[in-house]
């Protein structure tokens, strides 16, 4: 199982949802939840998690009903592929789990129409501290927490030393202005790309992440567009900018970033954004570029800002054991259980004792994949969720990179762009 693909299946139903497919769900009631025979029923959804992680589930389930003999849970593996429909049925139709794993971005657009457990109401200030703040926070949509903080990972900056060589650069760069810096050098010395980033606007929000990162919020405290200002104008500029220079690829502006990987492994792409587990991908689809791969942290902007992606679980308002469910999603979720949990799945733990355990360096003699996960968790005390939780936040994604590309190609001047972004924004 790729766990990380999930993170692009996970984007495309948040576009899904903006393009319609929600609809308001409170006032529905009748959980999945029962309460037979004496014992309650927790209905626990994951994607895609079986068969590799079948063992781990199973114990892990066996023993919270040992330490709960009135609570029975059914375990609910659901495919990629139909997640999307079935999620949103069911919290339309009030017979939705009683445990969800989402990401932020998509739970928050159902946040928004009250399909959720608050948080607030169930679980005291020390329960909620466990979390890392900045993940708690993911979570929260006007001011009102209905996510538990699950497994995270942080993207690094895989590159290819003998192409950095060839271009005569020491080290990768580790911030937006040596990035357009180091493509120029690339283009000049080898007649290759120094990355590919995509500005489809259904696709990845990597684009939409560096504004924060280059210190430009998206949205002000009332919900309206934040980047109609001269900073947001010269993040427009810098992208407008290196496109036309011819410093990215013609085919940003079509495909995703699959295409990002594949032209890393074709040897065209001197950096890749991508998390530490790509390189078992790498290393069977091309192992000479595999050999030729170190890892650097994450490229930011001068706020030195870094993202970090997050899954969570949710509890559904209309759940008819809310008790039971809250209790059930605090197992999984507590420290014990996410450093178990990162072991297996190789991913990074959200609670605070947890992510410390994780903060070692590689050992002597590591393997390269072992490398890239300790920078991974060496960037976590400093990684935040960049796009904060907002109702119709692929709708925003879709102006700005809409109007990006417009600027791009010409069709309109950088100025222009920014303003028709934030005015579609604004009126949306």
């Amino acid at each position: 199982m790729k766990l990380f693909q999930r993170r692009r299946f996970l984007s495309r139903m948040a576009s899904w949802a903006a393009a319609g497919l929600l609809f308001a769900v409170a006032g529905c009631g009748g959980g999945n939840g029962s309460n037979t025979g004496g014992k309650q029923e927790v209905e626990f959804w994951t994607m895609q998690l079986q068969p590799k992680f079948t063992d781990y589930f199973n114990q892990l389930i066996a023993d919270f009903e040992a330490a709960n003999p009135d609570v029975d849970v059914v375990w609910v593996d659901v495919p990629w592929a139909d997640m999307q429909s079935k999620i949103l049925t069911a919290v339309s139709a009030g017979t939705a789990p009683d445990v969800v794993n989402l990401n932020p971005d998509f739970a928050s657009q159902l946040a928004s129409r009250n399909a959720w457990l608050s948080l607030d109401d169930q679980l005291s200030p020390e329960e909620q501290a466990i979390y890392l703040p900045k993940i708690w926070q993911a979570t929260t949509l006007n001011g009102d927490s209905f996510g538990f903080p699950w497994y995270l990972t942080t993207r690094v900056t895989l590159f290819n030393t003998e192409l950095l060589d060839q271009a005569g650069l020491s080290a990768p760069p580790s911030t937006y202005a040596e990035l357009a810096d180091a493509a120029k050098q690339i283009k000049e010395k080898t007649g290759k790309y120094a990355f590919f980033v995509s500005f489809v606007p259904e696709d990845a929000a990597d684009v939409l992440q560096s504004f924060i990162q280059m210190g430009v919020p998206l949205v002000d405290a009332e919900g309206n567009a934040a980047f109609n200002n001269p900073e947001g104008r010269a993040v427009f500029q810098y992208w407008t900018d290196l496109y036309q220079q011819e410093l990215l690829p013609r085919e940003v502006l079509t495909q995703g970033h699959r295409r990002a990987i594949e032209l890393y492994q074709a040897g065209e792409t001197v950096f890749l954004a991508s998390g530490a587990e790509a390189l078992d991908n790498i290393a069977n689809n091309a192992p000479d570029i595999a050999v030729a791969t170190k890892t650097a942290p994450q490229i930011t902007g001068e706020t030195g800002k870094k993202n970090v992606a997050a899954m969570n679980l949710v509890v559904p308002r209309s759940t008819d054991v809310p008790e039971s469910a809250v209790k059930f999603a605090l197992y999984i979720t507590n420290n014990e259980n996410q450093v178990t949990f990162a072991q297996a799945a190789k991913v990074l733990p959200s609670t605070a004792a947890a992510a410390d355990s994780t903060l070692t360096e590689a050992p002597e003699g590591a393997t390269p994949i072992e490398v890239a996960r300790a920078v991974s968790a060496s960037q976590l005390a400093d990684a935040e969720v960049l796009i904060p939780a907002l109702e119709d936040v692929k709708k925003l994604q879709k102006a700005i990179y809409d109007n990006l590309q417009a600027a791009m190609l010409g069709d309109k001047t950088v100025d222009v762009a920014v303003a028709d972004a934030a005015e579609e924004w604004n009126n949306r």
